[in-house]
């Protein structure tokens, strides 16, 4: 299982201590620290579209019109910390954000 996120974020602080304590070996992933390569980031896109990019986050608030047009893909590789998170990958199926649902499907 891996996990991509910040190693600030409360949310990806709390999704890791979960899935710790309910026995998951978790490789976590800071994307700030470890940039994506920009094939994993296009499968990203293509499970979850514009929804990868994260348009409540202060990151996003400090951009200016013309750069919050740019492709998401661009946007992301420029500015990681504008995903949204934590993205969770587990056998090979792909979850984001620490919701009712996520927990559900990884959680015992």
């Amino acid at each position: 299982m891996r996990l991509y996120g910040l190693k600030n974020c409360d949310t990806c602080r709390k999704a890791r201590a979960a899935l710790a304590a309910a026995g998951h070996d978790v490789d976590f992933v800071d994307v700030r620290e470890t940039p994506i390569s920009p094939a994993t980031l296009a499968r990203f896109l293509d499970g979850f579209g514009d929804a990868l990019v994260n348009r409540r986050s202060t990151t996003w608030r400090g951009l200016s019109e013309e750069a919050r047009a740019a492709a998401p893909v661009d946007l992301l590789s420029a500015h990681p910390a504008l995903m949204k998170r934590p993205l969770i990958e587990a056998d090979g199926a792909l979850y984001l954000g620490w919701d009712a649902a996520t927990r559900a499907a990884l959680l015992p």
